[in-house]
């Protein structure tokens, strides 16, 4: 086996410093699909929800490129007769959607409701497929000829159907990122219903649907309108679980490239007793290898060793280090994951050259300092509100009683929280109910965890990053 200082350059060479595509699809050597997503991923699936960073619009982009579609249908052979468009996406593309501005325009400006604007959208698309002309000038062309003919429209997506069905073929619509579109929950809601209720209007077309990627309180706020449990049978979940995030880092670290590549995969087949396969020009570890296994702690050990410390007291690297990049609902992000691990490899080379295995116990915990700082960063940016009413919190240690909190935010923000949030943020979900109703964000959303006896407890994923304290964890950075 090669020697630590090799494998530790192996793995920081291995694992990118930004693992976020930012709306484009990954190369195929890193694409990885975690048993639990193929439910998700199958044509049936037309709700799909997710926290930021469980790879929504990693999936939306790798859906629709047909190298990965490919790759993909290797277990979800209904991908392979699949025609795959993006109906909206973080990922510009006026001629196929409108941006937010546009968007907002069509509401705002020129008074159509989503619902229209989204099946202008689907319009657009069937048209292309079908070699009709639809006014294609501008979007609120397209949108008009939409609203004033619903026969003809009705129409086109009935010859649409049967020419897929007579071809063999299925077509798929992907619409990610809605929270681009509105910083108001009013308009928003209006926005994700409208859209819910395109995908009940192409339902009954057995060879065209709807894929809707969502964040769990888009979804919740939306879906109340008549029929909408047809959609609801088909929900589900992108989540990782701990041996999923292992098995992502060994597909990372087996397809490194050069010496470094070699390295890592002579670490596997000395582990686990075989080698990694080689298909495609892409390496890729054995089913038993994607599943919490002995094999697959085997790997893990061989990195980090057997302990968070000098002795078995301090927990198992394999374990620990997923536990505490969790939110408050168990949810570790791969992101949060790769860059743990590639921080504690470069801490190890610049700390503990000498250190037996790739990754000394000290550096995973620094690790966990660095993956903390990149989560809340995401979180801001999906909750831009988070970031200020965390701030005054920092210094406290946790578990804390709520009564202290409050009494930090009520001394930072004098007034009532509705008149502390900016208008152009999407505002806590429930900022109408004041204090508690931020507090009751913060317990859905994970940042908050809440204990037996009432008082308020952080994950570390978050209280790092927002450098609050407690006796005996992970200590926040210093600046």
């Amino acid at each position: 086996m090669s020697d630590p200082a090799a494998i530790r350059e192996a793995i920081i060479r291995a694992l990118p410093q930004d693992t976020s595509y930012s709306g484009e699809a990954p190369p195929p050597k890193y694409l990885y699909t975690p048993p639990a997503h193929l439910k998700a991923l199958s044509l049936e699936s037309q709700l799909v929800v997710g926290t930021r960073g469980v790879g929504k619009s990693v999936w939306t982009a790798s859906l629709a490129d047909a190298e990965l579609r490919k790759q993909i249908g290797a277990t979800i052979p209904q991908l392979e007769k699949a025609e795959i468009h993006i109906g909206f996406s973080e990922h510009p593309d006026l001629s196929s959607y409108p941006d937010p501005g546009t968007f907002s325009e069509l509401l705002n400006k020129h008074g159509f409701d989503a619902y229209i604007v989204w099946r202008a959208i689907a319009a657009r698309w069937l048209s292309r497929q079908l070699g009709e002309s639809v006014p294609c000038n501008s979007w609120p062309e397209t949108v008009d000829w939409v609203r004033n003919n619903p026969e003809p429209l009705a129409r086109m997506v009935q010859h649409a159907s049967g020419k897929f069905k007579n071809e063999g073929l299925h077509d798929l619509l992907i619409f990610d990122a809605l929270d681009r579109l509105s910083n108001s929950w009013q308009v928003m809601d209006e926005i994700v219903r409208d859209l819910l209720r395109v995908a009940l209007w192409l339902k009954p077309y057995r060879h065209i649907s709807a894929k809707i990627f969502l964040r769990e309180d888009q979804l919740e706020r939306a879906i109340n309108f008549p029929d909408a449990s047809k959609l609801l049978a088909t929900k589900a979940e992108l989540t990782w679980e701990r041996h999923d995030l292992h098995g992502l880092l060994w597909q990372y670290l087996l397809n490194a490239s050069d010496v470094h590549g070699e390295c890592l995969r002579r670490v596997y087949t000395d582990t686990v007793g075989t080698e990694p396969r080689h298909t495609d020009s892409k390496w890729s570890l054995a089913e038993e290898l994607k599943r919490e296994t002995p094999s697959q702690r085997k790997l893990f050990k061989a990195l980090a060793g057997p302990w968070m410390g000098r002795d078995r007291r301090r927990g198992v690297p394999y374990v620990w280090t997923v536990s505490h990049l969790a939110d408050g609902q168990g949810r570790t992000s791969p992101r949060s994951f790769l860059a743990a691990i590639r921080q504690a490899a470069e801490d190890s080379r610049e700390r503990y050259q000498d250190h037996p295995y790739a990754l000394h116990y000290e550096s995973i915990k620094r690790g966990v300092q660095k993956a903390s700082e990149i989560r809340v960063n995401e979180l801001a940016e999906d909750y831009p509100w988070i970031r200020p009413m965390l701030r005054p919190l920092s210094g406290l240690t946790v578990p804390v009683a709520f009564a202290d909190i409050l009494e930090k935010w009520k001394q930072a923000f004098p007034q009532e929280p509705q008149q502390s949030i900016t208008n152009d943020v999407l505002p806590p979900e429930h900022v109408e109910q004041g204090w508690e109703g931020v507090r009751e964000d913060l317990l859905r959303l994970g940042v908050f965890e809440l204990r037996k006896d009432g008082r308020i407890d952080m994950p570390d994923l978050y209280r790092v990053g927002f450098r609050l304290g407690r006796r005996g964890g992970v200590k926040p950075k210093t600046r």
